[in-house]
């Protein structure tokens, strides 16, 4: 087989240990790795075909995979106007004017990362905009992408004059006292009552806009992504890409189960798990057991200030506990979206109760790379289920995740930048202070040898992973770093961050055997950076050069310095 790729002059770190390796060069073939050594007997493997590349010194890593994002709807709810950088009602209100005299008579205005924290203490609705948007149908996505802000005519246009029911329980057109919508729609359920009137990009639209999303997140030195989402066309469209080899990641995808999913829809996505190609495939089911804390989504064990968040997503919490004992049962990882204490419970006793009923018992630690990057990986083919977000939980709750050998699955950006260190934001105000300051224990789930695998949830914050990386490192607002930690004690070190998305983002996938590591038959994906990740200070992280992206063993971004 011939030889595709030639790095050499570079310096191989090792996320294992935090080491250099003893080799400058390495070779691939046929997406592996195949040699490790020196320039010269590495070069020497190369013929005319082969791809060389002079790293000058530079340090390549193992591809960073992002644990947790969402590339199709990402790329479909990135668009219109970027409401991310609006702190107060003031600044929202000149955006949307903006937005609103540029538009076509009759057009619909949209936007997407708008945050509550905007508001202050007022209530997040249309009225502060209602002169601004008088007559213009708009979608205002909140930046948690569970909720929406839709203008009086977008309500109009979609025949929403008043409360609705939904299978999702946590489902909500927000009412006034006398019943009237205030604009604010709660969950996907409720948003797609407006969205399913608004005007859609065509097909391909959609796809190139895919496409163009993932070529910039290989610019960032992604070669890989937990896919938490396959609606509508996303499979067709990754399939269409990786054909056309314009599928520039590795994409490991859950479609999700929901409320109201009959014997058939679960038989389904049983049938459906191995699809794909080259460069992606399903694997697992993503499910939701509550929503959001800054909407009063979540499923907290006590309700929050506001006396919401107190239902599960599931109307019949116990429906979802028997749904989860069928995918272990057949053999497929579930990731669940558990945000509230009660959420990441009842999640555990359900994988508990599933293990338990199969006689798998509970998962002995196994010999990671280190503290927390190990722990249920002496189970061998046990069902490695996950837990998404964990954004507060109790002290008893973090030691279950290593016993069950449960994957947790955070993203420390949104700790960074949608709370603050004293509490005076929305998602702490909410909470309270006792439990604000459980705040995304990355640390604490580390320590207690939980599996702890790093990632963005794009588009609900940046997917660059030297940002995510960095913000588990120093939690600090990424518009303002000069901004005090929120939780310091839970950030991680520079190594379990680099860990955090090469070999626990592995072992989350059960590929620690092929991936997540620099080692011959391993998987030639990879990150080439200017500098060491592990000793670039972490508020720097972000701004580290990205110079080479390798993907299957061939480059999917190279910066013209090399």
């Amino acid at each position: 087989m011939r030889t595709s790729l030639v790095l050499l002059n570079a310096r191989l770190l090792d996320p294992a240990t935090g080491g250099f390796l003893p080799d400058t060069a390495l070779a691939a073939s046929g997406g592996r790795i195949t040699a490790l050594g020196d320039d010269h007997h590495v070069r020497a493997l190369a013929d005319a075909s082969t791809t060389v590349v002079d790293l000058k010194g530079a340090v390549v890593t193992p591809g960073l995979v992002d644990g947790h994002i969402h590339p199709v709807s990402g790329a479909e709810l990135t668009h219109g106007l970027d409401l991310s950088g609006c702190t107060d009602l003031e600044q929202l209100r000149e955006t949307l004017a903006a937005g609103v005299r540029g538009l076509a008579r009759g057009a619909w205005l949209t936007g997407w990362g708008l945050d509550p924290n905007a508001f202050g203490d007022r209530p997040v609705e249309t009225a502060p905009f209602d002169s601004v948007l008088d007559g213009v149908p708009a979608t205002l996505l909140l930046f948690d992408a569970h909720s929406m802000l839709a203008s009086r005519r977008a309500l109009e246009l979609a025949g929403v004059d008043g409360p609705r029911t939904f299978d999702q329980a946590s489902a909500e057109v927000v009412c006034d006292a006398e019943g009237r919508p205030t604009g604010l729609l709660l969950e996907d359920a409720a948003c797609e009552l407006v969205e399913r009137v608004a005007p859609q990009p065509t097909r391909e639209e959609r796809r190139d806009r895919l496409a163009c999303a993932l070529r910039a997140m290989a610019a960032a030195g992604l070669t890989g992504g937990h896919a938490m989402d396959a609606n509508g066309d996303s499979l067709a469209f990754y399939a269409e890409l990786d054909e056309a080899g314009r599928l520039p990641l590795r994409l490991r995808v859950a479609p999700w189960c929901q409320p109201g999913s009959d014997a058939d829809a679960v038989h389904a996505l049983i049938a459906g798990q191995g699809v794909g190609g080259r460069l992606w495939r399903t694997e697992g089911v993503k499910i939701f057991m509550d929503g959001t804390i800054d909407n009063g989504t979540a499923w907290l064990e006590h309700p929050d200030r506001n006396g919401e968040s107190t239902h599960a997503f599931w109307p019949d919490p116990e429906v979802y506990t028997r749904i989860v004992g069928e995918f272990h049962r057949a053999g497929v990882p579930v990731a669940t979206h558990a945000i509230g204490d009660a959420a990441v419970r009842h999640v555990l006793d359900a994988i508990e109760k599933a293990q338990a009923s199969d006689g798998s018992g509970s998962a002995r630690p196994g010999s990671g790379a280190g503290s927390g990057s190990g722990s249920g990986s002496g189970a061998g083919s046990r069902v490695r289920h996950r837990v998404e977000h964990i954004e507060t939980v109790p002290d008893d709750t973090l030691r279950r995740f290593a016993e069950l050998g449960v994957i947790a699955s955070v993203q420390p950006t949104h700790c960074c930048d949608f709370t603050r260190a004293d509490h005076t934001d929305n998602w702490s105000r909410r909470l309270g202070e006792e439990r604000a300051s459980r705040a995304w224990r990355c640390r604490d789930l580390w320590d207690s040898g939980a599996t702890v695998v790093l990632g963005s949830d794009w588009p609900i914050a940046p997917y660059p992973p030297l940002g995510v990386m960095g913000g588990a490192r120093h939690r600090r607002p990424s518009r303002d770093l000069t901004q005090a930690p929120h939780g310091p004690e839970q950030a991680l070190t520079a190594l379990q961050a680099l860990q955090g998305m090469t070999v626990n983002a592995a072992r989350a996938a059960g590929e620690e055997h092929l991936a997540g590591r620099i080692a011959l038959g391993h998987r030639a994906d990879l990150t080439v950076l200017a500098d060491d990740p592990l000793t670039v200070p972490a508020t720097e992280l972000p701004q580290l050069p990205v110079l080479l992206t390798v993907v299957d063993g061939g480059v999917t971004h190279r910066d013209a310095r090399l």
